[in-house]
């Protein structure tokens, strides 16, 4: 971190003044991991749970005064409290018939002391999750993107994993977005929008926050990201089932979810536990892909089973959810992922690719109920 540039940025910030105490947020203690890396800046501000959502003002001040700071390219700032978990309600309450508890339509009320909901203008949410990390969810999350584009949809693609985001990466994108007054622009790569923390940070800096701010963070990039119209997003999510997925069970109205997992029984144990999360939060699970299914030989085509076969079918029937797909173990998907060429968009032709867009469909036709008539026709991807 440059210290003059980051007491610079604190002078800016003592500038900033809560008007219920009249104290400025640097004095008050507020501000917190304050962090500058060529030019950009995060921070966060810890407030009052209770005082969260009037705080937004204060949240807005203290990063327009950051940003006007010489020196300073972007800033972010979130604002991070610990929140108490809502009580559960009593056994048999429910709702209206069919709502969610924690959202009554787009747009609508979200749970207590959480604001609406965020993403209005975007018709279906699809999360992407696997249990357990290393098992090609980013990989399926950016070429279903892609393929959905593809088919003439209007697509984000967003990485809600902001201690490991890949998309950088992945979609061979390296340049920083642009802010628009107070909105960040969304990248615009293979036909879908797509917006990542990677595209804010240096590749090798490490996001050492707690979880309030990686919440904060996650909220930002889907509410102060002018994503527009959308038909819809594909979120690429953390492995696990921490806060990045209670987050968006509680903010955005999900369509629903995909477990990506490998056959092998210690994979399927790790998604067998991401289903019964997201049914816990009442998100509907809309299938299982088998990724690595089998391994292909890149000299003789010689197929093999190297982490077994068909678990993960096997465990979408035991679950009563519908399996998806499998997709192989491919050097040629690891070599364009790497290079940022996803195989659906740089290898339209092959069976691989065929196999995303078979799984893409088969999501556009559960989250459109089936309205195909609405869909644009397909379209060349030219980059």
């Amino acid at each position: 971190m440059s210290e003059t540039l980051a007491e610079s940025i604190r002078s800016a910030l003592r500038a900033v003044v809560d008007p219920a105490t009249g104290r400025d947020i640097v004095s008050a203690g507020m501000v917190e991991g304050l962090t500058v890396r060529d030019g950009m800046v995060q921070f966060a501000l810890q407030v009052p749970r209770e005082r969260a959502r009037a705080l937004e003002p204060l949240r807005a001040a203290a990063e327009r005064a950051a940003r006007g700071v010489p020196g300073v390219l972007s800033a972010t700032c979130v604002l991070t409290a610990h929140r108490e978990a809502p009580a559960a309600p009593p056994s048999g309450a429910q709702g209206p018939a069919g709502a969610r508890p924690h959202q009554a339509g787009r747009g609508g009320p979200a749970a207590a002391g959480q604001g609406p909901m965020l993403l209005p203008e975007v018709g279906a949410i699809v999360a992407v999750a696997s249990g357990k990390g290393g098992v090609g969810k980013s990989t399926t999350a950016v070429n279903l993107a892609v393929a959905l584009a593809a088919e003439g949809l209007r697509v984000g693609l967003l990485d809600a994993d902001i201690y490991g985001p890949s998309l950088p990466r992945m979609l061979g994108l390296r340049e920083k977005p642009r802010v628009a007054g107070s909105r960040i622009l969304p990248l615009s790569r293979w036909g879908l929008k797509a917006m990542s923390i990677g595209f804010l940070v240096d590749e090798e800096t490490a996001m050492i926050w707690r979880g309030p701010m990686v919440m904060g963070a996650l909220e930002q990039l889907m509410g102060q990201v002018e994503w527009g119209a959308l038909d819809i997003m594909v979120v690429d999510m953390p492995p696990g089932t921490g806060d990045a997925q209670l987050t968006m069970s509680q903010r955005v109205p999900l369509a629903g979810a995909v477990i990506v997992s490998t056959p092998q029984d210690v994979a399927l144990a790790d998604a067998r536990r991401g289903v019964r999360m997201f049914e816990r939060v009442q998100v509907p699970v809309l299938g299982i892909v088998e990724n690595m299914s089998f391994f292909c030989c890149p000299n003789c085509g010689h197929r093999s089973e190297l982490f077994g076969h068909g678990g993960a079918r096997a465990e979408a029937g035991r679950l009563g959810v519908e399996f998806l797909g499998e997709l192989p173990l491919r050097l040629e998907i690891r070599e364009l992922s790497d290079a940022g060429t996803p195989i659906v968009a740089a290898r339209p032709d092959t069976p691989e690719a065929e196999a995303y867009r078979a799984i893409a469909r088969r999501l556009w036709e559960k989250v459109s109920g089936g309205a195909r008539g609405a869909r644009p026709g397909p379209r060349i991807l030219v980059e």
